[in-house]
């Protein structure tokens, strides 16, 4: 501080000295109220604080608003087709398909830092949709930038940037993340039948991001029927050397917990039968 800065901060009003700090906040684009500054200062001076306990006070719930506002952005940005928490997920169920230890330390974000890839291989209803999607969800409030499509969603968009010549920068956009998720790779029969090209424009995807980002691939097509599956023996073996080349693959059996639930709903609408007579 100089020696001009100082004479003027003293010569202020204990009035004015309030929005003076303000607008220094304000135009180092830090948008702190009145009142906010008001309810620091005087839980400083009931508790006595250090220069830097308040100004921890001040700024760190600013800091949260902001980190909150900017997680928000990237899961918007991501367009998950449901926000899951791993909180919510019903470890019990399929208790030996997924181990808890392991997918919380996926969703610590350290297989995106090493560039990685994850791929999630069972049946359909274990809930393997439901885990990528918290770990995306994570990966968003760690900072990372995640895009999530089904495997169906992204066929039909890199199908369209055919049409109107602008792959080149579709590609861009499914290169750049820190984070692809591809969900439901097997249930794209429809949208590959309608574009000859799907598995080679897939291939693109991958090979873009071969060892530069990572890419998360959830499917209930096991890799000794991918051949038949892409319909290109050479082509698929060429996507699965560049999906699984230092990848964490997780390989999950376990029960249906959407059959499950249909089969409970079902027995309990079922009428029953009471023998007795009135």
């Amino acid at each position: 501080m100089t020696k001009d800065n100082k004479t003027t901060t003293k010569n202020l009003t204990s009035s004015e000295l309030p929005q003076r700090c303000i607008l220094h906040f304000s135009m180092l684009g830090i948008p702190l109220r009145e009142h906010e500054l008001e309810a620091a200062l005087q839980a400083a001076e009931k508790n006595s604080l250090s220069h830097l306990a308040f100004l921890d006070l001040l700024i760190s719930d600013l800091a949260r608003q902001r980190r909150e506002r900017s997680t928000e952005r990237r899961i918007r940005a991501a367009k998950f087709a449901e926000r899951k928490l791993l909180d919510e997920f019903d470890w019990n169920f399929n208790r030996k398909a997924f181990d808890r230890i392991q997918i919380e330390q996926l969703a610590s974000g350290d297989f995106i830092r090493r560039r990685a890839n994850l791929i999630l291989v069972g049946q359909s209803g274990i809930g393997k949709s439901h885990v990528i999607q918290a770990i995306g969800m994570k990966a968003c409030a760690l900072g990372f930038r995640v895009v999530y499509r089904t495997s169906a969603e992204l066929i039909t968009d890199l199908t369209a940037s055919l049409a109107d010549k602008s792959l080149p920068q579709r590609l861009r956009i499914y290169k750049n993340p820190d984070l692809l998720i591809i969900d439901e790779f097997g249930f794209d029969r429809i949208e590959r039948l309608e574009c000859p090209e799907a598995a080679h424009l897939l291939y693109k995807v991958i090979a873009s991001r071969n060892q530069q980002r990572s890419t998360a691939l959830v499917t209930n097509v096991d890799f000794d029927r991918w051949g038949d599956y892409l319909a290109d023996g050479p082509l698929a073996m060429a996507f699965l050397d560049r999906l699984v080349e230092g990848a964490i693959i997780l390989k999950l059996k376990g029960r249906s917990y959407r059959a499950s639930k249909t089969t409970t709903k079902a027995s309990s609408s079922r009428p029953s039968h009471n023998n007795s007579q009135p």
